[in-house]
Protein backbone atom coordinates (compact mmCIF):
# COMPACT_ATOMS: atom_id res chain seq x y z
CA UNK A 1 0.00 0.00 0.00
CA UNK A 2 1.59 3.00 -0.87
CA UNK A 3 -1.50 5.53 -0.50
CA UNK A 4 -0.06 8.79 1.26
CA UNK A 5 -1.39 12.21 1.58
CA UNK A 6 0.08 15.27 0.62
CA UNK A 7 -0.51 18.47 2.81
CA UNK A 8 -4.20 18.88 1.02
CA UNK A 9 -7.15 16.50 0.90
CA UNK A 10 -10.19 16.76 -1.22
CA UNK A 11 -13.40 15.64 -0.23
CA UNK A 12 -15.92 14.42 -3.00
CA UNK A 13 -19.02 16.74 -1.06
CA UNK A 14 -21.06 19.51 -1.45
CA UNK A 15 -22.32 19.07 2.66
CA UNK A 16 -20.59 21.79 4.35
CA UNK A 17 -21.56 20.03 7.89
CA UNK A 18 -19.74 16.91 6.62
CA UNK A 19 -16.66 19.34 5.08
CA UNK A 20 -16.64 20.76 9.21
CA UNK A 21 -16.16 17.29 10.79
CA UNK A 22 -13.35 15.89 7.89
CA UNK A 23 -11.53 19.37 8.55
CA UNK A 24 -11.35 18.77 12.27
CA UNK A 25 -10.34 15.60 12.48
CA UNK A 26 -7.94 15.35 9.42
CA UNK A 27 -6.67 18.89 11.54
CA UNK A 28 -4.47 16.19 13.72
CA UNK A 29 -1.98 15.51 10.41
CA UNK A 30 -1.91 18.60 9.20
CA UNK A 31 -3.88 18.29 6.47
CA UNK A 32 -6.37 20.96 5.16
CA UNK A 33 -9.38 19.49 3.66
CA UNK A 34 -10.94 21.25 0.48
CA UNK A 35 -14.18 20.20 -0.66
CA UNK A 36 -15.97 20.21 -4.45
CA UNK A 37 -16.86 23.56 -3.80
CA UNK A 38 -13.47 24.60 -4.55
CA UNK A 39 -14.12 22.84 -7.63
CA UNK A 40 -17.21 24.59 -8.85
CA UNK A 41 -16.37 22.63 -12.74
CA UNK A 42 -16.94 19.40 -11.17
CA UNK A 43 -20.31 17.81 -11.88
CA UNK A 44 -22.42 15.59 -9.12
CA UNK A 45 -21.72 12.38 -8.78
CA UNK A 46 -25.46 10.19 -9.29
CA UNK A 47 -25.44 8.09 -6.12
CA UNK A 48 -27.07 4.47 -7.88
CA UNK A 49 -25.25 2.20 -5.31
CA UNK A 50 -26.81 0.07 -3.33
CA UNK A 51 -24.95 -0.21 -0.71
CA UNK A 52 -23.08 2.67 1.50
CA UNK A 53 -19.53 1.39 -0.26
CA UNK A 54 -20.41 1.53 -3.48
CA UNK A 55 -21.87 4.86 -3.56
CA UNK A 56 -18.53 6.10 -1.80
CA UNK A 57 -16.30 4.49 -4.04
CA UNK A 58 -18.41 5.56 -7.11
CA UNK A 59 -17.88 9.05 -5.60
CA UNK A 60 -14.19 9.06 -4.65
CA UNK A 61 -13.23 7.77 -8.06
CA UNK A 62 -15.11 10.02 -10.22
CA UNK A 63 -13.95 13.08 -8.44
CA UNK A 64 -10.39 11.68 -7.88
CA UNK A 65 -9.74 10.35 -12.02
CA UNK A 66 -11.34 14.21 -13.22
CA UNK A 67 -8.69 15.71 -10.64
CA UNK A 68 -5.68 13.25 -10.65
CA UNK A 69 -5.34 13.76 -7.28
CA UNK A 70 -6.44 11.27 -4.24
CA UNK A 71 -9.64 12.35 -3.06
CA UNK A 72 -12.01 11.32 -0.07
CA UNK A 73 -15.75 10.22 0.11
CA UNK A 74 -18.12 8.90 1.97
CA UNK A 75 -21.44 7.55 2.04
CA UNK A 76 -23.65 7.52 4.69
CA UNK A 77 -27.33 7.30 6.38
CA UNK A 78 -30.11 6.28 8.80
CA UNK A 79 -31.35 2.38 8.81
CA UNK A 80 -34.41 2.84 11.21
CA UNK A 81 -35.54 -1.12 12.32
CA UNK A 82 -38.93 -0.03 12.21
CA UNK A 83 -39.03 0.43 8.91
CA UNK A 84 -36.65 -2.49 7.73
CA UNK A 85 -33.79 -0.56 7.57
CA UNK A 86 -34.72 2.45 5.46
CA UNK A 87 -34.35 5.14 4.08
CA UNK A 88 -30.53 3.65 4.24
CA UNK A 89 -28.47 4.67 1.49
CA UNK A 90 -31.68 6.89 0.28
CA UNK A 91 -31.35 8.87 3.51
CA UNK A 92 -30.23 12.83 1.52
CA UNK A 93 -33.17 11.77 -0.70
CA UNK A 94 -35.82 10.19 1.21
CA UNK A 95 -38.34 12.93 0.68
CA UNK A 96 -37.46 13.42 -3.03
CA UNK A 97 -34.38 13.76 -4.86
CA UNK A 98 -33.78 17.19 -4.06
CA UNK A 99 -35.44 16.38 -0.59
CA UNK A 100 -34.27 19.51 1.73
CA UNK A 101 -33.10 18.16 5.99
CA UNK A 102 -36.90 19.21 7.46
CA UNK A 103 -38.66 17.43 4.28
CA UNK A 104 -36.88 14.15 4.98
CA UNK A 105 -37.11 14.59 8.83
CA UNK A 106 -40.97 15.01 8.25
CA UNK A 107 -41.33 12.02 6.20
CA UNK A 108 -39.26 9.85 8.61
CA UNK A 109 -42.02 10.73 11.49
CA UNK A 110 -44.77 10.64 9.84
CA UNK A 111 -44.08 7.41 8.62
CA UNK A 112 -43.35 5.82 12.07
CA UNK A 113 -46.33 7.77 13.71
CA UNK A 114 -48.11 5.55 10.92
CA UNK A 115 -47.48 2.74 12.52
CA UNK A 116 -47.80 3.46 15.73
CA UNK A 117 -51.74 4.23 14.80
CA UNK A 118 -53.91 2.91 17.47
CA UNK A 119 -51.27 2.63 20.07
CA UNK A 120 -52.16 3.72 23.49
CA UNK A 121 -48.53 5.79 24.14
CA UNK A 122 -47.22 8.58 24.39
CA UNK A 123 -43.58 7.58 24.52
CA UNK A 124 -41.69 9.70 22.41
CA UNK A 125 -39.11 7.14 21.37
CA UNK A 126 -40.35 5.78 17.89
CA UNK A 127 -37.87 3.09 16.96
CA UNK A 128 -33.93 1.60 17.61
CA UNK A 129 -31.85 3.10 14.43
CA UNK A 130 -28.36 3.65 13.22
CA UNK A 131 -26.24 5.50 11.61
CA UNK A 132 -23.68 4.14 9.16
CA UNK A 133 -20.93 5.55 7.77
CA UNK A 134 -18.38 3.95 4.95
CA UNK A 135 -15.61 6.09 3.96
CA UNK A 136 -13.75 5.56 0.90
CA UNK A 137 -10.01 7.21 0.24
CA UNK A 138 -8.78 6.95 -3.55
CA UNK A 139 -5.45 7.60 -5.14
CA UNK A 140 -6.31 7.72 -9.01
CA UNK A 141 -2.83 7.25 -9.80
CA UNK A 142 -1.79 4.30 -8.04
CA UNK A 143 -5.56 2.83 -8.09
CA UNK A 144 -5.61 2.04 -4.57
CA UNK A 145 -8.28 2.69 -1.96
CA UNK A 146 -8.40 2.70 1.84
CA UNK A 147 -12.13 2.21 3.32
CA UNK A 148 -13.46 2.43 6.87
CA UNK A 149 -17.02 1.72 8.50
CA UNK A 150 -18.59 3.02 11.49
CA UNK A 151 -21.71 3.16 13.25
CA UNK A 152 -24.00 4.47 16.09
CA UNK A 153 -26.79 3.09 17.77
CA UNK A 154 -29.92 5.29 19.21
CA UNK A 155 -33.05 6.05 18.48
CA UNK A 156 -35.41 8.01 16.73
CA UNK A 157 -37.72 10.68 18.68
CA UNK A 158 -40.58 12.50 17.88
CA UNK A 159 -39.56 15.52 20.05
CA UNK A 160 -36.59 16.83 17.57
CA UNK A 161 -34.03 18.91 19.59
CA UNK A 162 -30.61 20.78 19.05
CA UNK A 163 -29.58 23.23 16.37
CA UNK A 164 -25.79 21.83 16.07
CA UNK A 165 -25.15 18.80 13.45
CA UNK A 166 -26.72 18.45 9.95
CA UNK A 167 -29.57 16.29 8.73
CA UNK A 168 -31.57 13.93 11.20
CA UNK A 169 -29.03 15.11 14.19
CA UNK A 170 -31.94 16.78 15.81
CA UNK A 171 -34.39 13.46 15.45
CA UNK A 172 -31.35 10.69 16.78
CA UNK A 173 -31.35 10.33 20.61
CA UNK A 174 -29.03 9.13 22.23
CA UNK A 175 -29.92 7.51 25.53
CA UNK A 176 -25.77 7.29 26.50
CA UNK A 177 -25.88 10.93 26.80
CA UNK A 178 -29.46 11.95 26.97
CA UNK A 179 -29.48 14.10 24.04
CA UNK A 180 -29.68 14.29 20.57
CA UNK A 181 -27.17 13.84 18.16
CA UNK A 182 -27.88 17.89 17.45
CA UNK A 183 -27.29 18.67 21.05
CA UNK A 184 -24.15 17.77 21.12
CA UNK A 185 -20.16 19.59 20.37
CA UNK A 186 -18.51 19.00 17.68
CA UNK A 187 -15.79 17.52 19.42
CA UNK A 188 -18.84 15.07 21.47
CA UNK A 189 -19.89 14.59 18.02
CA UNK A 190 -16.44 12.84 16.95
CA UNK A 191 -15.79 10.90 19.67
CA UNK A 192 -19.07 8.81 19.40
CA UNK A 193 -20.82 9.36 15.80
CA UNK A 194 -20.34 6.67 12.63
CA UNK A 195 -18.69 9.65 10.76
CA UNK A 196 -16.49 10.62 13.64
CA UNK A 197 -15.29 6.27 14.03
CA UNK A 198 -14.98 5.86 10.23
CA UNK A 199 -12.57 8.61 10.44
CA UNK A 200 -10.25 7.51 13.36
CA UNK A 201 -9.79 4.04 11.67
CA UNK A 202 -8.80 5.89 8.53
CA UNK A 203 -6.58 8.47 10.19
CA UNK A 204 -4.41 5.05 12.08
CA UNK A 205 -4.60 3.87 8.55
CA UNK A 206 -3.03 6.85 7.06
CA UNK A 207 -0.41 6.85 10.06
CA UNK A 208 0.71 3.46 10.41
CA UNK A 209 1.54 4.27 6.32
CA UNK A 210 3.34 7.39 6.98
Amino acid sequence: MTLILGDTLIVATRNQGKVKEFAHAFAALGVEVKSMYDYPELPDVVEDGVTFAANAFKKAKAVGDALGLPVLADDSGLCVDALDGAPGVYSARYAGEHGADEDNNEKLIGELEQLRLGEDTEQPLLSPARFVCVLVLYDPVSGEKLEAEGHVEGWITSDPSGSGGFGYDPLFYLPSHEKTMAELSLEEKQLISHRGEALRKLVAYLQALS
